[in-house]
């Protein structure tokens, strides 16, 4: 497939660039959204025994409408069949995720103003969180560290795990990280069906607070319909890469790095930033030999032929390019990276040097890979400790503080039309 390229440089670059990002983000089905909510509205509507049935419809599964369980499948005698090496793994990843989310736990703060008021903030845990863990395409065992583990360093005490066990088949690995983690609840479920029972109950599957974790069209679509009456983390797009390398990269390096994101999804997306066309062209020939050998090759392949591109530019341009992205991950090999990343405002994650492939960040730097995608980098953060906390504000009000309140407050009172506030405040003042 010939290369996709864009410079920089070029009059157009910005509108001609623009529509190619736009092709991406454009993908999506009316048809899903509805299907999803039907399927929420039957399950809101008949708890257990609609989960079931989808179960079985979708995943070739039977369980109980009250339970929620399937008598084959059991969290804990999976686990232990987990590869040991896999488990050993596992627990190195989950310790360095453990470590670095222990750093983000916020503190509580109070300061006084000096005109008699203490002010201040308050955290405190959501009481409990659902995290989906998808199935079908590949199991992800690290998702469920990444969800979870946060969530247990926020201080979250139930944590409630489904995942889809399509014919009664649950990945060993995805078990041990449940259980690594501590996942309190398991539920061999999944689809909208999942999302809408974690939401308002089902069966002995009783409401939960928050929603985290990736899943296909149905499941971000559920999302949707249920955030207000549950909190989520986000709406999970297809992966997204940008490297920004120069010439001094082995050629093969950054062509690997490209495709591990484009592997996750035929919408996945790719790009290379450099300011040198020849070595562009050595990267995309080096990826095209790569690709055939992947068992990914398939997904990878069409991600690659439809949304993966070049932009030749000076490394000077790089930064505001990335912004104009604003990909879930970018990574800057390159002599200065440090240089280039002082300017990046919108991505997910940044890795600097050519020994910080982003793969790693997806499992053992400890640092979370759920990050935002489809350009939401320029409003959103990664999932983090915060993610499952609360943030009270705290306010201490002395009669001198209130003094030195209550004439602007019973003001803007007036002001807006809205006298039970203003005499909430004035009551007090006695006319004073």
């Amino acid at each position: 497939m010939s290369m996709r390229r864009f410079d920089a440089q070029a009059p157009d670059f910005a509108e001609a660039f623009g529509k190619f990002l736009s092709l991406r983000r454009a993908q999506g089905s009316e048809d899903v959204y509805a299907s999803a909510s039907a399927i929420v509205r039957d399950v809101r509507a008949r708890g257990g025994e609609a989960v079931a049935q989808y179960t079985q419809k979708f995943d070739r599964l039977a369980i109980d409408a009250g339970s929620l369980q399937a008598d084959s499948i059991d969290l804990q005698r999976l686990a232990v069949t987990c590869p040991k090496d896999v488990q050993q793994a596992l627990d190195f990843a989950a310790g360095r995720i453990e470590a670095y989310h222990a750093e983000q736990r916020p503190k509580d703060h109070t300061f006084e103003d000096g005109k008699g008021l203490e002010l201040g903030w308050r955290w405190s845990a959501v009481d409990a969180v659902g995290v989906y863990v998808p199935g079908g395409r590949a199991s992800y065992p690290s998702s469920v560290l990444m969800n979870v583990v946060p969530a247990k360093a926020g201080g979250v005490k139930r944590i409630v795990m489904v995942a889809p066990a399509p014919g009664g088949e649950l990945s060993p690995a995805v078990a041990y990280a449940a259980v690594r983690a501590g996942v309190t609840e398991f539920y061999p479920i999944g689809g909208a069906q999942a999302v809408a029972a974690l939401a308002y109950g089902a069966g002995q599957l009783k409401p939960v607070d928050k929603i985290v974790g990736p899943g296909n069209a149905w499941v971000a679509a559920a999302k949707r319909i249920v955030f207000g009456d549950v909190g989520i983390d986000t709406i999970a797009g297809p992966s997204e890469i940008t490297v920004v390398a120069d010439n001094q990269n082995d050629p093969a390096w950054i062509a690997a790095d490209l495709l591990s994101q484009a592997e996750h999804d035929p919408l996945a997306q790719s790009i290379l930033i450099t300011e040198d066309a020849d070595y562009a062209a050595r990267v995309w020939a080096a990826a095209e030999a790569q690709i055939p050998k992947l068992s990914t090759a398939k997904a990878t392949e069409e991600s690659w032929r439809n949304f993966a591109a070049v932009v030749i530019a000076p490394l000077a341009m790089a930064a505001e390019i990335v912004n104009q992205i604003a990909p879930e991950h970018v990574e800057l090999a390159v002599a200065d990276p440090d240089a280039i990343a002082v300017g990046i405002r919108h991505s997910g994650a940044i890795f600097l040097g050519r020994w910080a492939p982003e793969a790693l960040g997806d499992y053992v730097t400890g640092s979370n890979h759920v990050l935002p995608t489809s350009g939401a980098a320029r409003f959103a953060s990664g999932l983090s400790v915060l993610d499952f906390m609360k943030r009270t504000s705290v306010q201490r009000i002395s009669e001198a503080g209130f003094r030195h309140l209550a004439a602007a407050a019973e003001t803007l009172a007036a002001c807006e039309g809205l006298p039970a506030h203003g005499l909430s405040v004035s009551i007090r003042r006695g006319g004073a």
